[in-house]
């Protein structure tokens, strides 16, 4: 049986796209060096995407959509495949897991469960969905019919980050080629491999030549040619907001496709005097900050505190950050693995040496198993942070957390609200009705009462303010993979 040593020490073949149902190298013959953050270490190359790459295949998902091998398909036929497709992809479960961990190193028991595990539930969602969705008759004139039709929307560009590259690329991928639409998809440049392996996997299942294309390369290049092509209808993003902002601008200037963005948050998690439990609400907290390195998109990174416990909140959140087994990713008793790459480190750690640099009270944060070669962190708590400070206010998208005490529901919702971002939040309140008024007040997409993370596929997740628009998961996410048409007929 293949273990995950074995796993480990598996030579990688160099990677290529997969576009129009082959693998095909870059046009140019780039490749680019795939390094581990576990030790340093060189594991195989990447085809390094030229504009060439990515034209070739948007022309393959262009083509395609256009001759209707999969948007002609009827819902129950690309259901068969899509749920093929997501068999294997479970059946490859340990294969991808490892294969991503080794690129990105998120410790492996996170990886298992939020990467293949999530990406073949979302995959089997969509794909059982997609039969189920009806057009409308318009209670109209009875001399007229009105039908409204949801067509899909054609090509559909999808740009990734590193951090759970499968299964935020099966949040985007799952609704859209159920929709009947075909993709190109780009990875992030530190984490394409699993996406790469899964793209293999839909040609196995039956998926059609030029529905689903990988590109790998620089997002200033392939991401750009995505952006600025006049054959993408849509366009979709997880990652940073001067990303977004270009992504924006490149849709104006082509041919206005729609854009839809997530662009991360600077998530407050609050914690009033009568929360249930505050021993669960500090545990809680300090997963919804520290698993996988700080690196999630709504991790609860700023805890708002009543003064009343803010010294007992804060030794109890320091004990849990103290008992975080941080190492290596493919061992199951990590609990913090690799940070992605060498430069978010140093990003990270600047953040924690500004935060000492003013005088704050930091727990933790030093640089961890320098002498293994990968890229390790403790966690870190800036424990008196004030609104004005920079790690306050900015994503540091690594393994920090701030901690600032409050007075009043009043304050919290102003501190929580003092923010350009509105991802997440969380309250923690035995007060039902405060509850109710907190949820109202935040200005975020997901506010969590007595917990934090963990929603499942049923809800959406989306942002508000410069967290971006449009949400992944649930129903709500075909809205953005699927016209409205009209048919108005006379009897």
């Amino acid at each position: 049986m293949t273990s995950i040593e074995s796993l480990r020490r598996s030579p990688l073949a160099p990677f290529l796209h997969v576009i129009n149902g082959k693998r095909q190298p870059a046009s140019d013959g780039g490749t680019r060096i795939v390094r581990s953050p576990i030790d340093g270490s060189v594991l195989t190359t990447c085809a390094n995407g030229t504009a060439a790459d990515a034209e070739a295949a948007i022309a393959a998902a262009r083509t395609a959509f256009d001759d209707g091998r999969w948007s002609d398909l009827s819902p129950a036929a690309r259901k068969q495949i899509l749920l093929r497709w997501a068999d294997l992809i479970e059946a490859s479960a340990l294969e991808i897991a490892v294969l991503g961990v080794r690129e990105n190193g998120t410790e492996i028991g996170m990886a298992l469960k939020a990467e293949p595990h999530s990406a073949v539930a979302t995959i089997r969602y969509y794909a059982e969905a997609i039969d189920k969705l009806t057009g409308e008759v318009a209670p109209t004139d009875p001399a007229f019919l009105g039908l409204v039709h949801r067509a899909p929307v054609g090509v559909v560009g999808a740009i990734v980050p590193w951090n759970f590259p499968l299964m935020i690329g099966a949040w985007k991928f799952g609704p859209a080629l159920a929709a009947g639409c075909t993709m190109v998809l780009k990875p992030a440049e530190t984490a394409s491999l699993s996406l790469l392996r899964v793209a293999e996997l839909a040609l196995e299942a039956g998926m059609p030549a030029g529905v689903f294309n990988v590109v790998t390369g620089e997002g200033a290049i392939v991401g750009a040619a995505l952006a600025s092509s006049m054959d993408v209808d849509a366009l979709v993003f997880t990652g940073s907001g001067p990303t977004g902002r270009r992504l924006m601008e490149a849709s104006a200037r082509s041919n206005l496709k729609r854009v839809y963005l997530e662009l991360g948050g600077k998530s407050p998690n609050i914690v009033f005097a009568d929360a249930p439990d505050l021993d669960e609400a500090a545990k809680v907290s300090a997963q919804g900050i520290f698993r996988n390195s700080g690196q999630v998109c709504i991790a609860g990174s700023r805890i708002l505190v009543e003064r009343s416990i803010h010294t007992a909140l804060v030794e109890k959140l320091a004990a849990h950050a103290a008992a975080i087994k941080v190492g290596d990713p493919l061992d199951n008793a990590t609990q913090a693995g690799a940070v992605n790459s060498e430069r978010q480190l140093l990003q990270n750690l600047a953040f924690v040496d500004e935060a000492k640099a003013n005088g704050r009270n930091v727990i933790g944060g030093a640089r961890l198993l320098q002498e293994t070669g990968g890229y390790y962190m403790a966690p870190a708590i800036v424990a008196d942070a004030r609104p004005e400070d920079r790690v306050f206010r900015e994503e540091v998208f690594g393994p920090v957390v701030t901690v600032t005490p409050f007075d009043t529901e009043a304050e919290a919702i102003a501190l929580a609200n003092d923010s350009t971002y509105g991802l997440a939040a969380a309250v923690w309140t035995s007060n039902l009705s405060r509850a109710h008024r907190m949820v109202r007040k935040i200005h975020a997409g997901l506010v969590h009462v007595n917990t934090y993370g963990g929603s499942d596929l049923t809800v959406p997740l989306g942002g508000v303010k410069q967290s971006g628009n449009g949400h992944d998961k649930s129903l709500h996410a075909f809205d953005k993979y699927l016209d409205l048409k009209t048919a108005w007929v006379k009897l």
